[in-house]
């Protein structure tokens, strides 16, 4: 197995807290202690809990977006979803230092066949945590139930017109990256968006997660930004917290870089970071310290 080069850190950081049982004006600062490591050009930083994983993923989602906002006056943002994303979502969204009216919000996936009005809808997902919340300049969330093509020519064309400046995506159960299951996915798609079927992990993963009560009910089929569209951001933030996680992690990080693994790609990518949390990295080997 490829092992991890580079030294570990921790390095501190601090989140200012009101204490819940004290004065209204006691504020208790509170070090977060993220351990830092390199997997071949991926880094990967590994906190306390889930609570400190995503104030730390929002601090760097919140300083490439307003860092954009200054070079052009605009961001566009790719979001995951998921329940994986649900405490990092919650903290980017409050955070006040973003300009919110200024940032443009797409999504990577789509189940076909499915609508807004479903509760497994991604689209859905975002209006309601996303859109609703903070009120984004624009807004484009992916129609599951128009035709398939028209879709994908639609939000390739939004792909090409809006560069992308960050990326947050998760880790599927499976390794996927969005909906790029493994036999699917291709680390040179010369597509930024398509069809693909889903396989059998995947759907399971659907079903684990409460989103639907049987496999044969989760879509077979979804519309997903490729890896290529989603890698091409000018900066990718990865939160991948759970214990279910680990395994994937595991084989992402120390096992070959190949689709059998789709999210082994991250370890080529070097403006890409990923957030663990002690479950989802229970499973890796000691690090290499240098």
């Amino acid at each position: 197995m490829n092992r991890p080069s580079g030294r570990d850190q921790r390095g501190g950081r601090t989140r200012q807290t009101v204490a819940r049982d004290a004065h209204p004006r006691t504020v208790v600062t509170a070090v977060l202690l993220i351990e830092t490591t390199r997997y071949d050009d991926l880094e990967v930083r590994i906190a306390g809990d889930l609570d400190e994983l995503a104030h730390d993923a929002a601090d760097v989602a919140s300083a490439t977006i307003r860092e954009a906002i200054a070079q052009r006056g605009e961001a566009t943002v790719i979001l995951a979803t998921g329940n994986s994303q649900l405490v990092f979502l919650a903290e980017l969204t409050a955070r006040s230092d973003i300009p919110w009216q200024r940032v443009r919000v797409l999504h990577m996936d789509e189940y076909v066949g499915i609508g807004r009005e479903h509760p497994a809808s991604f689209a859905r997902y975002i209006q309601e945590r996303v859109v609703e919340v903070v009120q984004p300049m624009e807004a484009y969330l992916i129609n599951g139930t128009g035709p398939v093509a028209d879709e994908i020519e639609h939000y390739t064309a939004l792909l090409h017109d809006h560069p992308v400046d960050l990326t947050c995506l998760g880790i599927g159960e499976n390794g996927h990256l969005a909906f790029n299951d493994p036999p699917v996915a291709d680390f040179d798609d010369p597509l930024d968006v398509k069809e693909v079927e889903m396989d059998l992990a995947c759907r399971r993963q659907q079903v684990g997660e409460g989103h639907f009560p049987t496999v044969n009910d989760v879509p077979r089929t979804a519309i997903t930004l490729t890896i290529p569209a989603l890698l091409r951001a000018r900066r990718v933030i990865g939160v991948v917290p759970n214990e279910r996680k680990a395994g994937a992690v595991c084989e992402a990080l120390v096992g070959p870089i190949d689709t059998h693994c789709p999210a082994s790609i991250l370890r080529r990518t070097a403006h890409a970071t990923v957030w663990l949390d002690p479950g989802s990295a229970s499973l890796l080997p000691p690090r290499a310290v240098a």
